[in-house]
């Protein structure tokens, strides 16, 4: 490999590793925050949200990638044609397309990384990512007291303190209701003092009480009135043990089989298998509504028939209500016709939400199917603006560069996520709102290479100024001429 080369491979890679841990940063925080208020105050072991961490990591390749390759590309020619190695190159004789031979192929191999990636791994990942992230946000917040407030997270018991200590393991002026068997009066601790600590499994809330009280009242189940029979008993202690089931405090794994059919969680072979199974249902569905639909439509016209039975003559008419029913059973026949189109929007009201449901998982289906190729795609194509747009600007560092890039690339997002979204609502075909803006961006990296490779100052505002300039002299010209005349 030539020394141009390897020169234009370390001035890509270097960027692109910093690029990509900077998003991926980014892109994590951002995760973080959303989920800010399910993560704290739960308890989770570290290795918990290490592996939450790290499954959200491999779901944002999705965006990080095409994002590091569009800024480290910029950033990579923008250098080079700032520090004038770019003319350097052409000088010895290399055009821009053969200088960066090796380098396509660099992104052409992390392109076909990407999409064995989203095939083989991605579903896998996000049925990881999909099972810990239900679990996380479903399992409960630790136990906290707070001071002169109930708490009533632990089923069946009402807890309040007056005070407590500053690691928050003492507890002052206990009031303990224990309300298990739906009478939140029947029994009722207090208590001066009382220390919190877990059980060895974790599994137990043990909660040594100092000097207190204890009333108990053995009350019939829903009694309205006062039983005589009905016992109350109270007792003080020095010290005694309380112990609370901790099992709605702890974080239970969900069965993952669960979520395998979601259209996020399958490869292609599963996804073309799902389709095929779920296309089956929509046609079964379409043949039991016209099957139903059919009884209720009186077929008049002399080219339909039954295969077993001979076509009936029909006169020909031009209105067939005026022409050949007669007067007196016209109310009756509109009334019949009315009647069966009653029948028939019944039918179709009944099969409509099914349908819907298959139609939906259809186009979800489609929508991912489509997804596996174009990551791949744009990583190429988001590379391909972005090399000659550093050529062309001639601008390096992280500066005119990253804004360049993040305008491209929301312009890239923005047309993606909108045309993702109208396919999912089934206003545009799957096909075309996964490739809409591989689509219109296409155009736009071939007028780039092409004015790169004819070294084109498009972004030189002295030219710009010096053409509009010359329009206003030719415009001014031809305004005094049509004077004179």
């Amino acid at each position: 490999m030539k020394k141009i080369h390897l020169l234009i491979l370390q001035a890509f890679i270097r960027p692109f590793m910093v690029c990509f841990c900077i998003v991926m940063f980014v892109l994590l925080m951002l995760f973080l925050f959303k989920y800010i208020d399910d993560l704290i105050g739960k308890g989770f072991e570290w290795y918990v949200l290490m592996e939450l961490i790290g499954y959200q990591c491999a779901v944002q390749l999705s965006m990080a990638l095409p994002l590091s390759m569009l800024l480290s590309s910029i950033m990579t020619f923008g250098n080079l044609g700032e520090s004038y190695e770019l003319v350097a190159i052409k000088a010895a004789g290399y055009s821009l397309r053969k200088a960066m031979t090796p380098l396509i192929f660099l992104v052409t191999l992390f392109a076909a990384g990407s999409f064995l990636f989203s095939d083989y791994i991605l579903p896998v990942v996000n049925l990881k990512m999909g099972s810990l992230l239900w679990d996380v946000r479903n399992k409960k917040a630790d136990f906290l007291i707070k001071p002169g407030i109930f708490n009533s997270s632990i089923p069946g018991y009402s807890i309040r303190a007056k005070n407590k200590s500053e690691n928050g393991t003492v507890l002052y002026n206990l009031m303990i209701y224990d309300h298990r068997a739906g009478n939140a009066a029947n029994n009722v601790l207090l208590a001066k003092e009382g220390f919190m600590q877990n059980s060895a499994d974790n599994n137990y809330m043990i909660l040594r009480l100092k000097d207190g009280i204890r009333y108990e009242e053995s009350r019939t189940k829903n009694a309205k009135r006062y039983d005589p029979r009905q016992q109350f008993t109270r007792f003080r202690f020095k010290e005694t043990e309380t112990k609370f089931d901790m099992e709605a405090f702890q974080m239970k794994r969900t069965d993952e089989s669960l979520f395998k059919t979601h259209h996020s969680m399958l490869n292609l072979k599963q996804l073309k298998l799902y389709t095929d199974s779920n296309r089956l249902q929509l046609d079964s569905i379409s043949k039991g509504v016209f099957t139903e639909a059919k009884n209720y439509v009186t077929y008049l016209s002399p080219y339909y028939h039954d295969q077993k039975e001979k076509p009936l003559a029909v006169k020909k008419f031009t209105n067939f209500l005026t022409d050949v029913v007669p007067a007196d059973q016209r109310r009756s026949v509109i009334g019949n016709a009315l009647g069966q189109l009653q029948q028939m929007n019944n039918v179709f009201e009944m099969k409509e939400a099914e349908y819907k449901i298959f139609v939906e998982k259809d186009i979800r289906y489609h929508i991912e199917f489509h997804r596996k190729f174009t990551l791949a795609v744009s990583c190429l194509l988001l590379f391909a603006i972005g090399a000659p747009l550093g050529a062309i600007i001639r601008k390096g560092g992280l500066g005119l560069p990253v804004v360049v890039a993040i305008i491209f690339f929301l312009i890239y997002h923005i047309i993606s996520t909108m045309a993702e979204k109208a396919a999912k609502d089934g206003s545009l075909d799957p096909i075309l709102g996964m490739w809409m803006a591989i689509i219109v961006l296409s155009p736009l990296a071939m007028f780039l290479t092409y004015k790169s490779a004819t070294d084109s100052s498009l972004f030189d505002i002295e030219q710009y100024k010096l053409q509009v300039e010359r329009a206003w002299k030719w415009v001014t010209g031809r305004f005094k001429k049509k004077l004179q005349h």
